[in-house]
């Protein structure tokens, strides 16, 4: 029997999938708990435009994301902080202090979006990566500056 996943099913296939199924299988576990719905020619013409509508506001979402990565990859955060006399950081400049920074600039990113390896503990320039979407990406430079 063929059927069209609803869900994404361990074995089976992901949602949107078309799959045979043994037909007791089909009846008895997957379209009384609304897994799947049968593969019939309404049905399928109705996942195919689903499918199209759904492609075009993700490409829709991602022009946006790649307009604002844009945008956010021109700004420049400039931090003052304190250093012992080896130029070191008293403390350090972490995701949190980078998205404060960013929220003060407008832009509200969260520090979970920001990809920082480990802390920073020194005086100079960085380049920041934040994550916006799936495969969408904006650099930020992060300058930090001795406090006097």
């Amino acid at each position: 029997m063929k059927v069209i996943l609803n869900e994404n099913v361990d074995s089976i296939g992901q949602i949107g999938d078309v799959v045979n199924v043994a037909p007791g299988y089909a009846r008895n576990f997957l379209l009384p708990k609304k897994l799947a719905m049968e593969a019939t020619g309404k049905n399928i013409r109705e996942l195919e435009h689903q499918k199209r509508v759904l492609a075009l506001k993700r490409e829709k979402v991602r022009q946006e994301m790649l307009s604002f990565a844009e945008k956010l990859s021109a700004v420049t955060i400039s931090m003052r902080r304190k250093v012992a006399e080896d130029e070191k950081l008293y403390g350090s400049v972490s995701t949190a202090d980078i998205a404060k920074s960013l929220e003060d600039r407008g832009y509200a990113i969260e520090k979970k979006a920001i990809v920082l390896d480990q802390p920073i503990k020194q005086l100079g320039e960085f380049t920041i990566t934040v994550k916006l979407g799936s495969q969408v990406t904006a650099n930020v430079r992060v300058v930090i500056e001795k406090e006097e």
